[in-house]
């Protein structure tokens, strides 16, 4: 049962019928509740939920990633290594790529070979600015390397032909002789990478081709036949899903082509606010409506996985959410088609009740990457020549890495409503897991900016020894860490938590992400 969220007004008689033999109604009118199910988990989250994405978009591989062998900031091969050292301690598990919009636009065999003798091209869609293709697949799949991660490549649908699709895969993957492999060997890779995530186009409802469903699942079809598997090498195809609440585009999707994809990708962005698009210049109203439009994502998945579950009732086909997050002004002073954007503890909130959510819904969310890695939109890394910085959204995925690929446990919770004017939204976000050694981790958002919130929680089927905890939480709603102060926004100790009979007790700050590990 996943989690649900509701007001302790609203759920009073519902809760006690659920549950008479626990909560009093006085108990329930000054606590929230939660219960945690430690005997009835089955479902694993994905350490995939917590991937990322990385576009030809802004200064995210160029100066992001790549400075180029000669560089005299630290690198391996061409590679910064102080970004590669961040992203392997929050386990990146994929890194998805080229794009996004640029997808399909690229053509790969312009990123291959001497890369004095690449050709260059004009990035149109982000700033109408020339790259010099110094950065393609050779490099990118170093990259994953480096990190440790899967590579999830996006094939070129809007303006590529299935030509060069199968060609790429081939290149790639296959271990044998053939023009491709031959011609990978002669760019010095002998043997093939492994590749299991390709995305047969991206956003073709848009900045893709502007297709309607009913041509894209032709043309995916199409495409996806020349999608082969090479040797041992198996590939995971994943279609261009809905934008947002675009239902019908799943509805279309599923019937004519649901048994040809292993996943659907649905693209969501919370956006910034009500009143104003400013990364750190907002008021309470701003942080209110952003984390009430990152809640929506809970209501997105429920309704797709309804349509999905139509066509797919043994749920073979994953639910991808490959681009999410929130969408800001640019920063002041910069390109506005580079999407370089600040970063503070609101973000973090967002982050955090997104991953719940995907946690909640394990058993159809596959895989999730946030938009993006460094230094466009939601990053968890800022880069400044040879200076970098880590954001409080970076923060939250550190404190998430309990999650990867451990037993969701069924929770309930009945909490308090955090109120602005006349509207409200559940005050508390939580998922709870255990990990292979048998540790349980919750993680809890508390989304009111104004108040604590006490929470009382039963942990049934366990008996608790102990419990510690971390929290991410500053004094300011706008709190972020810049060049110059790194640090104000990091993870510190939390010992607000105590074990009781029944289970535990904790106080969360407000404005806070807590993450408790129970014994």
């Amino acid at each position: 049962m996943k989690t649900r969220l509701f007001s302790c007004v609203a759920i009073l008689g519902l809760f006690f019928a659920w549950l008479p033999e626990v909560f009093s109604a006085d108990d329930a009118a000054t606590v929230n509740r939660l219960v945690i199910h430690a005997d009835r988990g089955k479902d694993t989250i994905s350490r995939f939920i917590y991937g990322h994405f990385s576009e030809h978009l802004g200064r995210c591989v160029y100066e992001g990633y790549w400075v180029g062998e000669d560089s005299p900031i630290p690198n391996t091969r061409g590679i910064r290594n102080d970004v590669v050292a961040a992203l392997k301690r929050v386990k990146v598990p994929v890194l998805r790529w080229p794009g996004g919009c640029f997808a399909d636009e690229y053509h790969w065999r312009d990123g291959i070979g001497p890369r004095t003798q690449r050709p260059t091209m004009i990035n149109t869609h982000w700033g109408g600015v020339t790259e010099n293709n110094h950065f393609g697949t050779h490099e990118f799949l170093d990259l994953c390397d480096q990190i440790g991660c899967e590579p999830y490549i996006c094939g070129n649908v809007g303006s590529g032909t299935v030509r060069e699709m199968q060609e790429w895969v081939e290149y790639i993957t296959f271990d044998g002789k053939s023009p491709m492999a031959d011609l990978r060997r002669q760019n010095g890779r002998d043997q093939p990478w492994h590749l299991k995530y390709f995305g047969v186009g991206n956003e073709n409802w848009g900045c893709g081709g502007n297709m309607t469903p009913e041509f894209y699942a032709d043309q995916f079809r199409r495409y996806a036949t020349y999608v082969r598997n090479f040797g041992g090498n198996r590939i995971f195809k994943i279609a261009c899903g809905p934008n947002g609440g675009d239902y019908r585009w799943t509805e279309v999707l599923m019937k004519n082509v649901g048994r040809q994809m292993a996943g659907l990708a649905l693209h969501y962005y919370c956006g910034s606010g009500r009143t104003s698009r400013s990364a750190t210049q907002f008021e309470e109203v701003d942080w209110f409506h952003l984390l009430r439009n990152a809640l929506r994502m809970d209501e997105l998945i429920t309704k797709h996985v309804e349509i999905m579950d139509k066509y797919d009732e043994r749920r073979r086909v994953a639910l991808i959410v490959d681009e999410w997050g929130a969408w800001h002004q640019v920063e002041p002073g910069t390109n506005p088609g580079f999407l370089y954007q600040q970063n503070t503890l609101r973000d973090a909130l967002v982050a955090a009740v997104t991953l719940n959510i995907f946690n909640q819904h394990c058993d159809r969310v596959h895989m999730a990457n946030i938009a993006q890695t460094v230094n466009v939109l939601q990053a968890l890394v800022l880069t400044d020549k040879e200076k970098m910085i880590v954001t409080p959204t970076y923060h939250v995925f550190e404190l998430y890495t309990p999650h990867h690929d451990a037993t969701l446990l069924p929770t309930e919770l009945a909490c308090a409503d955090y109120k602005f004017g006349d509207e409200r939204i559940p005050a508390v976000s939580v998922s709870a897991s255990r990990d292979k050694s048998g540790t349980m981790h919750v993680s809890f958002c508390n989304l009111n900016p104004n108040d604590a919130m006490p929470i009382a929680a039963e942990v049934r089927g366990a008996k608790l020894r102990s419990a510690t905890g971390r929290v991410l939480t500053a004094p300011d709603m706008r709190a972020h860490n810049t060049f110059d102060q790194p640090d104000r926004v990091r993870p510190e100790r939390f010992d607000n938590v105590r074990v009781t009979d029944a289970g535990f007790e904790v106080t969360l700050p407000p404005k806070s992400v807590t993450v408790i590990s129970l014994e």
